[in-house]
């Protein structure tokens, strides 16, 4: 489980940080810490979730260059491509909206094409966390690294356990029977 953001304190509640939000509350969840992994260069948790052994991790470079910990990750641990779960905001989907899916293109996500290319391949799943489209013709770059809005800040704790409601679901079952939970949710 890979949740994408950017470090540091000035990134923390910015929209782009929602994939570290929801592993941090799944690592709270369990009562683990992450600690410093020196081979990957992200911050890791190794655990059980859904019986099941999990990575936690939150790459310490920021988001454009993620793959390269996630790349390193899957291959010291031997996780398939289609194993690797990442977690992600998504532009496409409305706020709040959780949606998940195996594969596909990237969407201008950079995170996302990092992630792909140091995996040499598109078929890992994932869990889209939607912030929604930016207003009027704000820049879709500026957007996603601002803060939440204060409304979007009410609803945020809903959505990350929701979210990592979602990945726990993914774990206990399959793809197909969590998107059929998850995707009904409004």
């Amino acid at each position: 489980m890979v949740g994408l953001g950017n470090p540091g304190p000035g990134y923390e509640r910015t929209r782009h940080n929602v994939g570290f939000l929801v592993v941090d509350r799944l690592a709270e969840r369990l009562g683990e810490r992450f600690g410093a992994d020196r081979r990957s260069g992200a911050d890791l948790v190794q655990t059980r979730l859904a019986d099941r052994r999990v990575l936690l991790a939150k790459p310490r470079s920021y988001m454009n260059t993620s793959g390269r910990a996630v790349g390193l990750l899957s291959r010291y641990f031997a996780v398939p491509v289609g194993d690797v779960v990442v977690i992600h905001d998504d532009l496409d989907l409305d706020v709040g909206a959780i949606r998940l899916k195996q594969g596909g293109g990237e969407g201008g996500h950079n995170g996302l094409r990092s992630v792909s290319a140091a995996l040499s391949g598109r078929d890992y799943l994932r869990v889209r966390v939607g912030i929604g489209r930016p207003p009027g013709r704000k820049d879709p770059a500026a957007f996603v690294l601002e803060p939440f809005s204060a409304a979007e800040r009410k609803e945020l704790p809903i959505t990350v356990e929701e979210a990592a409601d979602a990945v726990e679901l993914l774990l206990r079952t399959d793809l197909e029977t969590a998107q059929n939970q998850v995707h009904r949710r409004p």
